[in-house]
């Protein structure tokens, strides 16, 4: 079943014509997915269409209502005063926008993530004393609380050292394997996500140039 389906999406910002042309993809549920391609070829672009944050875009969008979202890094606070617990918790508010309180069943469902990402026990730390790793794992965390299927990362392993971006790509694979999470993710490293990723997605210049298996893809290209 296809937890997401782009037809024919295009989208240009007012200084850039052309960001993204003509893309077509299907991703299935309970994969790991990850976007790779060269900086500025509109990978970070797709995410924020498929999320709603870009407008004026042609083509369709058939999606799951909610989506897990994990920006990019550099658009996180990360001295942010709350605590991990406050952070996890603030996933669900799109479950009762209505309400300005947590209910017990978000309590609860935010305890067992906590748990199941081992942070449960550090809860009430603050968000800011946490190193970059776990952090990313907190906010994780976060996104699983807004969704039940589906979560979108952008570069989630950026400026993390090797040892701990391994660990956030055997979280991933985890929560896929278990509790049949979908993981569409932008990665700039290849090399995981070649060993991790059930389907390889290229872009090039705003294109998917590749979909597919990552037994099928080659370094500098697809295999034709």
């Amino acid at each position: 079943m296809e937890v997401l389906n782009i037809k024919n999406l295009c989208f240009s910002y007012p200084t850039k014509k052309n960001t993204l042309k003509h893309i077509n993809l299907k991703i299935e549920e309970k994969t790991f997915n990850c976007i790779i391609g060269e900086n500025g070829s509109g990978k970070s672009t797709l995410l924020k269409c498929i999320l709603g944050l870009n407008k004026g875009y042609t083509g369709e969008i058939i999606k799951q209502n909610r989506i897990g979202y994990l920006p990019q890094k550099s658009e996180i606070q990360s001295n942010f005063p709350a605590s991990i617990e406050e952070v996890v918790l603030s996933g669900t508010i799109a479950d009762h926008i209505k309400s300005i309180f947590y209910t017990k069943e978000d309590k609860a469902k935010a305890e067992k993530i906590m748990k199941e990402l081992k942070i449960y026990d550090i809860r009430k730390k603050c968000f800011a004393d946490l190193s970059g790793g776990q952090q990313q794992r907190v906010l994780i965390a976060r996104s699983l609380c807004a969704t039940e299927n589906l979560i979108i990362l952008d570069e989630p392993t950026n400026g993390l050292d090797p040892r701990i971006a391994r660990q956030i790509y055997e979280l991933l694979d985890h929560l896929k394997k278990k509790d049949n999470i979908t993981v569409l993710m932008v990665s700039h490293d290849i090399e995981r996500a070649l060993k991790y990723a059930d389907n390889v997605i290229e872009i090039k210049e705003g294109k998917v140039v590749f979909k597919g298996k990552p037994s099928d893809y080659e370094l500098g290209g697809a295999k034709k």
